[in-house]
């Protein structure tokens, strides 16, 4: 069985070493390069306010935010969802840099780059010179991204996870964000992932 992780996290600005936090963390399982229906999604409290052209992308508020638990709360739960799976990540440096930063702030080790898949070198090692954006992939391979007004990290991961399995060869069956599919992520995401006993 070959397990990865399609990663995404929206955040309160452009820069960890500034100070930005991760608000939002979304992630969808793949075995075998199938989507498996299982997701990890939450909301992080960052702790600090969130730059207005970064809730102009995601449209998570201060207050909205406030209401949900710190990445201190959900660390444990996060991490062991991940379970030493591939990581696929778009623009994996942007994503890493976060995580690795709230994990270095409460004493626990880095994910390690080795371990992780980048889309956007895939993509532009695939198509040379072309638009490699999340939408200009989606537009590429056909696949229906219309939910995607504003950034969110559990429907980026979805979308993801059928790009991936495009730029890979599109052998086994995708995702799709049709609305009966879209509604199947929704109601398969775990809040706060609880391993199996």
């Amino acid at each position: 069985m070959h397990r990865q992780i399609i990663l995404d996290t929206e955040t309160t600005g452009l820069d960890p070493k500034m100070g930005h936090r991760l608000v939002e963390i979304g992630a969808v399982e793949l075995i075998n390069h199938t989507p498996t229906g299982v997701n990890y999604q939450t909301y992080i409290n960052p702790e600090k306010d969130v730059d207005p052209g970064a809730q102009e992308i995601h449209g998570l508020t201060n207050e909205f935010l406030k209401q949900h638990p710190t990445f201190g709360d959900i660390s444990a739960e996060f991490i062991d969802f991940l379970a030493n799976s591939t990581l696929v990540i778009h623009n994996a440096p942007f994503d890493l840099a976060y995580i690795n930063m709230e994990l270095s702030r409460l004493g626990v080790a880095p994910i390690s780059s080795d371990s992780v898949i980048d889309t956007l070198v895939l993509a532009r090692k695939k198509f040379p010179g072309a638009q490699a954006n999340l939408d200009a992939l989606c537009r590429r391979f056909a696949i229906e991204n219309r939910r995607r007004e504003l950034h969110g990290a559990l429907v980026d991961a979805a979308l993801l996870a059928d790009v991936y399995v495009e730029l890979i060869g599109g052998k086994e069956p995708t995702l799709g964000l049709s609305a009966k599919k879209a509604q199947m992520v929704a109601e398969n995401t775990i809040r706060v992932y609880q391993p199996p006993r």
